[in-house]
C-alpha cells in the first residue's frame, strides 16, 4: 500500500471507530429515555434510537460505494484509461482551469456520447464531471458506471 493510502485507510479506520462509538453511547441514551417510562421520554427515546441505525446505515452505504469506485479506478488505471489531467493548467488551489475542465469534459462527454453502455466511458465522464465542479452529475454517473461494470463482469463466463 502506498504512503498515501495508508494515511487515509487509517483516518477512515478512525472515523468509523470514533463514530460507532458514537452511536453506541447514542443508543444507550435512547434505551435509557424509553426506559424512563414517560410518554414525551419514550417518544424522545426511540427518536434517538433511531439515529444510530441511520448513522450505520450512511457510514455503510459510503464506504460502500468507495471501495466500488476504487474497484473501478484500479480497472481504469491497469487498461490505461484514467483520464491524463497532467498537463492541464491549474488554479493556486491545485484545481483544474476551469477552461481546460470544460475542454476536457466536452472531449469526454463526445467519447460516451459515442457508446453511453460502456462503464468505461460513464466512468471517465464522471472524473470529466468532477474535474469541471459538477459533483452531483459526477456520483450519479458514477453509480452509473459502478452498475454497468457489475453487469459486465457478472455477464462474463467463468466469473
Amino acid at each position: 500500500m502506498k504512503d498515501g493510502s495508508t494515511k487515509t485507510v487509517v483516518t477512515i479506520g478512525l472515523l468509523v471507530a470514533a463514530l460507532a462509538f458514537y452511536f453506541v453511547l447514542l443508543g444507550q441514551r435512547g434505551i435509557e429515555l424509553i426506559q424512563d417510562g414517560g410518554a414525551a421520554a419514550i417518544g424522545l427515546g426511540v427518536g434517538v434510537l433511531i439515529l444510530p441505525f441511520l448513522g450505520a446505515w450512511i457510514v455503510y452505504a459510503t464506504l460502500r460505494a468507495g471501495f466500488q469506485h476504487q474497484h473501478l479506478s484500479r480497472r481504469i488505471a491497469d487498461e490505461g484509461l484514467e483520464l491524463d489531467v497532467t498537463d492541464l493548467p491549474k488554479r493556486p488551489s491545485g484545481r483544474i482551469d476551469r477552461d481546460a475542465a470544460d475542454a476536457l469534459f466536452q472531449q469526454v462527454k463526445s467519447e460516451w456520447e459515442a457508446d453511453p453502455d460502456n462503464w468505461r466511458n460513464s466512468y471517465r465522464l464522471a472524473r470529466a464531471y468532477d474535474y469541471a465542479g459538477d459533483r452531483g452529475r459526477a456520483r450519479e454517473t458514477m453509480k452509473r458506471a459502478v452498475e454497468l461494470e457489475r453487469v459486465e463482469r457478472e455477464g462474463e463466463p467463468g466469473r
